[in-house]
């Protein structure tokens, strides 16, 4: 018997001359589609690529120009916005500063030698605002320069401190005498020596204070202070070398007409030291008498105008006190009129022997309106201060020096040598 031919196999058809069994349709029918399917991909990717050779053909000059404005704005944006980070930058650490400097602590270099050996010429100080209390700008300036709006002149307003203005501190202020605005004027640095209220008088240097004219206590020089001391030699052949004036510190060595006498500007223990010396006779204190005169030379004039005052021999001056009242005389007008007129904006003027006007109202007495200190340099015979130009008014006082933080010695080598060994050392 004959086997039969299978009409389909595993879902294949045989090609036969009858017509397909419709056993065979389901599998067929899968593959005219997936025939299909694939004929309708590669129709597209054909199209695609037609479509993609025609823009690169026909929109080439287009697309390079959109990509150069592209490559242009793109650095072109990173380099505003790194420049914008810049100048943000810059302005926050400026607007730091200036809240630094305005409200807790400002730095200064020392000029002068008027406070010898305390500070020397060319220490840079920082000075603490945050000790009496910042003060507020009185005038309205650009930050870190010297130019203001012309009248704008604000109160003074100083915010609360945690100390007080004491004897002996080294305070900066702003120069009484000179003209302007408060905070604008130059920059002193000087150590307080009277406090308000009291008397203050200096004897042969030596400074007393108290709370009445016969009160006082005598306060002895400091160690850092300096003074003019006359050395007489046993002849005159004998000079001082530089090895031994470097080594005691003495500012100065100045002749006189006898040339077996000098003058050297130096601190006690450093006169004491000279006196040791065999070919000394004797060290004794420069003191200019009343009258002026010390041995040759006058002290230029001092505070009051026409009292038979010097450096050395000054006083006694009561020094204005935050509500106490003074009578207003011909003894007292010299000392008080300007700080009536000036530092309280008083209008105040003589009108005759012993009459006196203050704001167009005829006065006889004067109750203060702030305190005021009186202040003198550690080297005492090479400083203008208090005994020159008067008292320091508390709104013109800016804070208290605190340390040195760099030191420069213009004088030693060809361009001046650092001096290593006050680095961040403390002022006191």
């Amino acid at each position: 018997m004959e086997t039969p031919t299978p009409r389909f196999s595993y879902g294949t058809c045989r090609v036969r001359r009858v017509r397909r069994s419709a056993r065979c349709f389901p599998f067929s029918h899968f593959r005219r589609a997936l025939s299909s399917s694939t004929q309708q991909r590669a129709k597209r990717r054909r199209k695609h690529r037609g479509s993609s050779g025609r823009n690169r053909a026909n929109g080439r000059s287009g697309s390079d120009d959109g990509d150069k404005g592209r490559g242009r704005d793109g650095p072109r944006q990173a380099r505003k916005s790194q420049l914008r980070q810049w100048v943000e930058a810059v302005a926050l650490a400026l607007l730091i500063m200036l809240f630094v400097r305005t409200f807790l602590l400002d730095q200064f270099r020392i000029p002068s030698p008027s406070m010898e050996r305390s500070l020397l010429v060319g220490d840079y100080l920082f000075v603490s605002k945050v000790h009496y209390g910042p003060r507020l700008p009185m005038s309205l300036c650009a930050p870190y320069t010297q130019w203001c709006v012309p009248g704008s002149v604000f109160p003074d307003v100083r915010l609360p401190g945690f100390d007080d203005v004491d004897r002996y501190d080294e305070v900066v202020f702003n120069y009484p005498p000179a003209r302007g605005a408060i905070d604008q004027k130059v920059h002193y640095i000087k150590r307080v020596m009277g406090l308000p209220g009291e008397t203050l008088r200096v004897r042969n240097k030596a400074v007393y204070t108290g709370a009445g004219k016969d009160q006082l206590d005598q306060h002895e020089l400091l160690p850092t202070m300096q003074q003019l001391w006359t050395v007489e030699k046993s002849e005159a052949g004998y000079r001082f070398s530089e090895g031994q004036l470097d080594e005691l510190g003495v500012s100065a060595v100045l002749p006189t007409t006898d040339p077996a006498v000098v003058r050297v500007q130096a601190t006690p223990k450093a006169a004491e030291a000279i006196r040791s010396w065999s070919w000394v006779e004797s060290v004794e204190p420069s003191i200019a008498e009343r009258g002026g005169e010390e041995r040759g030379f006058r002290s230029p004039q001092l505070f009051p105008d026409g009292r038979n005052y010097t450096r050395d021999n000054y006083g006694p001056v009561t020094i204005p006190k935050k509500g106490m009242t003074v009578q207003l005389t011909e003894r007292t007008w010299p000392v008080y009129r300007r700080v009536i007129d000036v530092y309280e904006d008083r209008a105040a003027r003589r009108l005759g022997p012993g009459r006196y006007e203050i704001d167009g109202k005829v006065a006889s007495e004067y109750t203060f309106r702030e305190d005021y200190y009186f202040v003198m340099g550690d080297n005492r015979d090479d400083s203008q201060d208090s005994r020159f130009w008067g008292f320091v008014p508390m709104d013109h006082i800016v804070g208290k020096a605190v340390m040195v933080y760099f030191s420069w010695n213009d004088e030693a080598g060809w361009m001046g040598v650092p001096r290593f060994g006050r680095l961040f050392e403390g002022v006191g």
